[in-house]
């Protein structure tokens, strides 16, 4: 066969239903052998979007998503949509068009080193040179993308390899010595960590998305309730804990929940789960958990002690540690004392949590953000998928928004790249068409991938968009009114486009929410047309949330009010200043 049915016959042979890409002159071969073929093919209005399509597909279903793209500027257009699966450790296979072998390095029409340019931002890059290393290529891509941790392929396919023909060999195996992720967690330092925990009169968990990505949100919550500490996550890791059990403190970091940052700041044990320990997450390192002991478990050995110091570094992969770690503490006799200390830090827990439930309900207009999240929660049932884009909006719906299980709650996070809430939603809804999906984005972001209007219209994806509306960059103009003395330089986006008169341009309905109420109707409405719709939701453009400022500690929270310390015996009570409820 040629080089161009090989990819195809190869894709499906690993369970490829679906692709999303955008054709071009080199992959013409490719996209002929695609004509003849049933691999369902989503043509999308710009490959960042193809890129960010596949990364939600991947997000929602654990499977492997696939985009293509043309050469050169096809190809970095996928750059921010690859960049964004590796920083946050999203399985996907990236196919990029090349000029032929004879044209390489000579700066041919339409020719980018893809190889150079994406071997930072890869778990591994290809480039097949020959027709019969295809399948081998794509073979050891989806194993290495879906095994260890997780992370995007790049295959760059020169145009005369897609026409040579080669003969296919079947049952292909494939033999890379060099790749050997560590699944199970060392012996000696799974008991080490059993010992430490149970010596702790204070635990915290921190859960990642590693707990999303190993299938161990079921350990993660039974080690939770047998030890008896409360859990917080990373935004990569929200869902992976009911974020409605009464152990659960929401997230952590510059933008997380008071409760949870202040409990982290004072516990004496902080046990870590496939996170990263990332700037967003820690604050000032030095402060960070500073009366903790820490103990890492990820199955990435360049992650632990890349960021903050660890007691107990155990490599592997987290369900398999944390079954033997559970296993390790329940044969562990746990005495009275141990029973004692526990219920006097979770009793601490339960009182500071209710001290500082968010304030959700406001009558106010224009529409506060808390209000309209909210809403979208009393719309939505937990299977729901939800995506968000960048921003204020981000922030407010992982600060604000319940998730309950893993791999409904999709955004980005280590890239932080705005336009990703649209076309991830997309590829969510193409993976799993029986679930709704509801994709929460920021004015701002939403402008940078509007186009994939076309594709929502043309292939029936029937997701609803909500667009808050302030008119501003927020996230960056809330930096300007907090640190800059409300210079609001250039985030201001002026009073276009009509994003109702937009969708309907694009023969998409539109529908507009300005007031208390109106987004629950609306939204269920939408979600029960069974069509894509676009909802502009017109919210205060003077609404923040309180941060904790770049550099600073995690206690050190800004925007709204101060905490203060009131000390009592080992267990500290935090008394808001303003009272409670704003957390």
């Amino acid at each position: 066969m040629k080089g161009g049915e090989a990819i195809i016959k190869s894709l499906q042979d690993h369970g490829v239903d679906v692709v999303f890409g955008y054709p071009g002159g080199v992959l013409l071969p490719l996209y002929d052998v695609i004509y003849d073929s049933d691999l369902k093919h989503i043509l999308v209005r710009h490959e960042q979007c193809a890129a960010h399509a596949a990364d939600g597909y991947a997000r929602a279903s654990g499977k492997v998503g696939v985009c293509i793209g043309t050469s050169g500027p096809g190809a970095t257009n996928l750059v921010t949509g690859i960049a964004t699966a590796y920083m946050d450790s999203s399985p996907i296979i990236a196919i990029a068009g090349q000029v032929g072998t004879s044209l390489i390095g000579k700066d041919a029409f339409q020719e980018v080193d893809t190889l150079g340019i994406t071997m930072p931002i890869t778990k591994h890059n290809f480039q097949a040179m020959k027709a019969d290393e295809i399948p081998g290529m794509i073979k050891a891509g989806f194993y290495i993308a879906k095994t260890g941790r997780p992370g995007p392929i790049v295959l760059d396919l020169p145009k005369d390899v897609q026409e040579e023909e080669f003969d296919y060999k079947k049952d292909l195996k494939i033999d890379l010595p060099g790749y050997k992720p560590t699944k199970k967690g060392h012996t000696l330092q799974i008991k080490k960590a059993a010992n430490l925990i149970l010596e702790s009169k204070k635990p915290v968990i921190l859960a990642g998305g590693g707990v999303i990505h190993s299938k161990s949100s079921a350990e993660l919550l039974k080690l939770s309730e047998l030890i008896r500490a409360p859990v917080t996550t990373t935004l990569m890791g929200k869902g992976s804990f009911p974020e409605d059990h009464k152990l659960s403190l929401g997230m952590l970091g510059m933008h997380g929940r008071k409760v949870a940052n202040i409990v982290v700041d004072e516990c004496d044990c902080l046990i870590a789960i496939g996170c990263r320990f990332s700037d967003r997450t820690t604050g000032n390192v030095e402060e960070f958990a500073s009366k903790a002991k820490i103990i890492h478990i990820d199955v990435d050995p360049a992650e632990i002690g890349k960021n903050i110091d660890v007691n107990v570094p155990i490599v592997g992969d987290a369900k398999n540690t944390l079954t033997s770690l559970i296993r390790n503490i329940t044969n562990i006799k746990i005495s009275a004392e141990n029973v004692t200390k526990a219920k006097k830090w979770t009793d601490y827990i339960f009182d500071f949590k209710n001290n500082c439930m968010p304030r959700l309900s406001f009558e106010d207009v224009p529409l506060k953000p808390q209000q309209v999240i909210k809403e979208i929660m009393e719309s939505v049932d937990k299977d729901t998928i939800v995506t968000t884009d960048v921003g204020q909006n981000q922030m407010w719906m992982a600060h604000y928004f319940t998730s309950k299980i893993p791999r409904t709650f999709l955004s980005s996070g280590g890239l932080g790249t705005m336009g990703f809430g649209f076309p991830a939603a997309m590829g969510a809804k193409v993976a799993l068409p029986e679930s709704d999906v509801v994709s929460v984005c920021g004015d701002g972001g939403f402008l940078m991938v509007c186009q994939e209007l076309a594709t929502i219209k043309e292939y029936d994806i029937p997701i609803v968009v909500c667009v808050l509306d302030n008119r501003y960059l927020g996230m960056v103009a809330q930096w300007q009114k907090l640190f800059y003395d409300g210079r609001i330089s250039h985030t201001r986006l002026g009073d276009v486009p009509d994003f109702v008169k937009l969708a309907e341009a694009f023969g998409v309905k539109g529908e507009k929410v300005e007031r208390p109420g109106e987004m629950k109707e609306t939204l269920k409405n939408a979600l029960n047309s069974g069509e894509p719709t676009i909802i502009d939701v017109i919210i205060d453009p003077d609404e923040i949330l309180p941060m904790v400022p770049p550099g600073c500690g995690l206690t050190e929270i800004v925007g709204e009010y101060k905490v203060e310390r009131e000390f009592s015996g080992e267990i500290p009570y935090v008394k808001p200043a303003h009272g409670g409820g704003g957390d």
